[in-house]
């Protein structure tokens, strides 16, 4: 499915907005037209006529306010209306495009920096307003308002409706179709700009200490302005090409009011058609090719919303390196954990585990342990089945989890790793990530076995305590305690933990790992830390060597 299939498979969802909306457009757009023809005729029939007698000053006012009225109440609700159902629209494109991302994001990072990934979720998607706020429906109102304002011409000026329809078909369709075939390469390089540019500020926030220490911030700052420069080379291309667009709407406007005016003057004379209705239909003409003025500005920006379009699908078109199988099996009760023979590398030559195996029986806690990059995260991401072994296989309750789906293997095992988010929001919000439907009891329970009730229960709101980006109103400590309790409110009966006290200070880990025992209690754990382990906290300790494991 392309993009524009997609955009108008979820419009199809919202049908009734969209053609409200369209309804009001057309509404707006007459009443414009009818309001500016109506006026001509009535000023000009009035100073034709000797002191205003035996013209009827009454209905035509009342005509021009009721059509001035009318535009106002139909423009408010087309815009009311339209952009309430774009902005749902682009909600539902967003969901959708959120829910492709999940699966890929553990491996997409070989192909989309994390700020790209960022950029096609937010940018792309906002860019994509264009197609339904000045494409479609102004097409479609162009097109209704040409036809009438023709089959008028037709009746009451014959010989100027083809001046008027080819006048305003070059507007309408030639013109526009122009600048979207001329937009398209300015579109994409601003939209690739403005996507390195957002890349560039991240990477410049996450690694602002490393390029400090490295004396790289000139290097950066560099890089972001030559950034910086292609996209204002880029948006000034488009702004050039609206700039020509609404001249050219213009220019063609004036050439047909120029061939009705020629062939009015003609009709005037052998009275086929009085003073004040020339007038009318002459305005007439002008204000419709209001609709053709949105088209020119819109066509102009088409070019970048291909492109944020075609960047979109093709990270949803990406397809995951892991799979569920066609014909999944039910995952046992059981919270056992068995490796067999697994052998796993990031590359074929550069093996992180050789014939590793591990057995570890319904809830008993497994401490690994060894030196960076020996495989310890590793373990745990083949057990959440973020990547497949080479050889071997993983069982979970003695079921091969190849055979599984994802998501009942996510909801048997949970992972807390040394980056685990907090998001901004309340604790509340936080906790019930880990369970949607958690009540507060389950809520005071999952902090309580955290140890961090106690800390809750002092602040001001407890749990509708409002946290800030990254949880920075809380302490490292507190922070990776919140997340544990999330772990715990899952439910899930094996937990991994990632370098959990990564961090913390001494004391602080100690306190976290002495507490593990407890909070854990009848659940199956798999802790890979570099931490000194306190008494009781676990049951076995294994070292990662060579590849294999190891008794230590």
């Amino acid at each position: 499915m392309n993009s524009l299939s997609l955009i108008l498979h979820l419009a199809g969802k919202r049908t009734g907005p969209f053609l409200a909306a369209l309804g009001l457009s057309l509404v707006t757009l007459a009443a414009g037209i009818a309001l500016l023809g109506v006026s001509g005729w009535f000023l000009t029939g009035a100073a034709l006529t000797t002191a205003g007698l035996a013209f009827n000053l009454f209905g035509p006012s009342a005509m021009v306010r009721g059509l001035s009225l009318m535009r106002i109440v139909a423009r408010y609700g087309e815009k009311l209306v339209g952009h309430d159902a774009t902005l749902k629209l682009l909600a539902d494109l967003r969901g959708w495009l959120f829910r492709r991302l999940v699966p890929r994001v553990p491996f997409q990072g070989r192909l989309f920096r994390r700020g790209d990934l960022v950029s096609r979720l937010t940018a792309d998607v906002d860019a994509l307003d264009t197609v339904f706020l000045t494409a479609i429906g102004p097409i479609l109102t162009a097109l209704a308002a040409g036809l009438a304002m023709t089959s008028l011409l037709a009746v009451l000026l014959p010989d100027a409706a083809p001046i008027y329809a080819l006048g305003f078909g070059c507007a309408s369709l030639a013109l526009p179709i122009a600048l979207a075939l001329a937009s398209q390469r300015p579109g994409e390089a601003a939209t690739l700009a403005s996507a390195e540019l957002r890349m560039r500020v991240l990477d410049a926030i996450d690694g602002h200490a490393d390029l400090r220490a490295m004396g790289q911030t000139e290097s950066a700052f560099r890089a972001f302005s030559a950034s910086g420069r292609r996209l204002t080379r880029a948006r000034t291309r488009q702004s050039a090409l609206n700039a020509l667009g609404t001249a050219g709407v213009q220019a063609m406007g004036g050439v047909t009011l120029v061939g009705i005016l020629w062939q009015g003057l003609e009709a005037l004379d052998t009275g086929a058609v009085n003073g004040p209705v020339l007038v009318g239909l002459l305005l007439a003409t002008l204000a419709s090719f209001e609709a053709a003025s949105l088209l020119a500005r819109g066509a102009g920006r088409l070019g970048a919303a291909l492109a944020a379009g075609r960047r979109v699908q093709a990270l949803a078109a990406s397809e995951p390196t892991i799979l569920d199988p066609a014909r999944p099996s039910a995952l046992p009760e059981g919270s056992s954990v068995h490796f067999e023979a697994v052998r796993f590398g990031h590359t074929p030559d550069r093996l992180v585990l050789r014939d590793l195996s591990l057995q570890v029986r319904d809830g008993e806690r497994v401490a690994i342990i060894g030196p960076s990059g020996c495989g310890k995260s590793t373990i745990l991401h083949l057990l959440l089945r973020l990547s497949d072994p080479e050889a071997g296989a993983i069982r979970v309750a003695g079921q091969d989890i190849r055979t599984v789906t994802q998501a009942n293997l996510h909801r048997r095992v949970a992972l807390l790793s040394q980056d685990t988010p907090v998001f901004l929001g309340t604790i509340r919000d936080n906790l019930r990530i880990g369970c949607p439907d958690a009540d507060d009891d389950a809520l005071w329970g999952a902090l309580r076995a955290a140890r961090l009730d106690g800390f809750v229960r002092g602040l001001p709101e407890e749990l509708d305590t409002w946290l800030g980006e990254a949880g920075r109103t809380l302490s490292a400590g507190q922070t990776r305690r919140l997340c544990l309790a999330r772990v715990l409110l899952s439910g899930a009966r094996i937990v991994a933990l990632d370098e959990p006290t990564s961090g913390l200070d001494r004391e602080t880990e100690a306190d976290f790992l002495a507490d593990l025992a407890a909070a854990t209690r009848g659940r199956t754990v798999l802790l890979a830390t570099h931490a000194s382990l306190p008494d009781g906290a676990v049951d076995r300790v294994l070292r990662v060597e060579n590849g294999r494991l190891s008794p230590q």
